[in-house]
């Protein structure tokens, strides 16, 4: 199998734009298509895929994908869409191998491809290392980013082009590598538990930096260790009720930057809400069961570490499955429903596609009606996210 170059294109905020244009939106799409398939010809490109907004082209030589990429950039630019609406196309490109099957290109460096794509922003062209090293053209180090579905981390770049946009936000569903462990603090009375978790999370690459046996302990180790986050039992000495909830409750106060992971015996959802009062973010509640399925456990404890939620699953079933008076959520379809509930549980976008067994592309495409439909503002992907969860649970 020989390199080849591997460019994805990814319509921008396509749902806005159908709503926005109505019938109009085939016009657009059916331009974007020919716009990017007239640069990728003429810089000998190969069509593989076409699925909705997206497109994927395969080069024979890196820097045929660089001229594509930018030729069509610039023909966005300029192009007189129906409306008036600016249309911006996200591109990733990547070099590497391949198997070619009947339905076209599969294997780990198509997803890799993929994923640099989702990272980017409308009009913003993002290189591999290994797409990078074999091109001469001004580029910006954005640094290394651990992408989501893969294991090792991707050192991105961005093509630069005086006639181009060059500032954008930071990358989306990508978070810097670090290389450092997640440190994390434990509570629970039990030992014996708390020493079994200990190992776990070890084992899985965390470094646990205190235990505590108690509340009172555990709110002067958190301060005096700075965790990433804190993992608490809900019901600690001396009365066995809700010390670990309101320690929980402090920590998130005093110590904002800690992500805090609460675990019960029993599915409490009152407990949950009373957590989830002011935000999602880097907060999780979990039954103790769920240590079992370690790789599971793990992830939740990092998304929480990370800045996002884990929600045991039995919760949110008993809280979806209060009556509503006034439903906000009515407008959703009943697809949109089963990915905002995901959703609530913690799960990433590519978590949502597996389970559901959709592309990632989909998802996405959920994701954003559900913010239109519930009239979220316009701000960060993550703070709408954390928003739609809490009127997905409150309600």
């Amino acid at each position: 199998m020989a390199d080849v170059t591997f460019l994805f294109t990814d319509l921008e905020g396509s749902t806005g734009l159908l709503e926005r244009l109505g019938p109009a939106y085939e016009e657009v799409l059916g331009d974007t298509r020919r716009l990017i398939r007239a640069a990728a010809a003429g810089a000998g490109g190969r069509e593989i895929d076409c699925r909705g907004d997206e497109l994927f082209v395969v080069f024979e030589r890196p820097e045929a994908g660089v001229e594509a990429a930018l030729a069509a950039q610039r023909a966005f630019v300029g192009h007189p869409w129906p409306g008036g609406a600016p249309v911006r196309v996200r591109m990733g490109m990547h070099t590497g191998t391949a198997t070619v099957s009947g339905e076209g290109y599969v294997g780990l460096d198509v997803h890799r491809t993929a994923r640099i794509c989702s990272a980017g922003h409308g009009g913003q062209v993002l290189l591999s290392q290994a797409a990078q090293e074999l091109v001469d053209a001004p580029m910006r180090e954005l640094g290394e980013y651990d992408l989501n579905g893969l294991n090792e981390p991707e050192r991105i770049f961005q093509l630069l082009a005086d006639d181009l946009p060059q500032d954008f936000a930071p990358l989306r569903y990508a978070k810097l590598h670090t290389g450092k462990p997640l440190r994390i603090v434990l509570a629970d009375d039990s030992v014996l538990l708390r020493e079994g978790i200990a190992r776990l999370l070890e084992d899985a690459g965390f470094e646990i930096v205190a235990q505590s046996g108690s509340a009172d302990d555990l709110l002067r180790h958190v301060p005096m260790h700075r965790p990433d986050a804190a993992i608490v039992d809900i019901r600690m000495p001396p009365s066995y009720s809700d010390e670990g909830l309101r320690a929980a409750q402090t920590i998130r106060e005093r110590h904002p930057g800690v992500g805090v992971l609460v675990l019960s015996q029993y599915a409490e959802p009152g407990y949950a809400l009373e957590l989830l009062s002011d935000n999602a973010e880097g907060v999780g509640y979990l039954l103790k069961d769920r240590v079992s399925d370690v790789e599971e456990f793990a992830a939740a404890v990092r998304r929480v570490a990370e800045g996002g939620s884990a929600l045991d699953p039995s919760i949110v079933q008993m809280l979806v499955g209060r009556r509503r008076k006034e439903d906000p959520l009515e407008g959703l379809t009943p697809r949109e429903r089963e990915v905002l509930e995901l959703m609530a549980e913690g799960r990433s976008n590519q978590a949502v596609a597996e389970r559901l067994f959709v592309t990632l592309r989909a998802v996405e495409k959920h994701v954003t009606s559900i913010f239109t439909k519930l009239r979220l503002p316009a701000s960060s992907e993550d703070h709408r996210r954390v928003l739609a969860v809490l009127t997905y649970l409150r309600s």
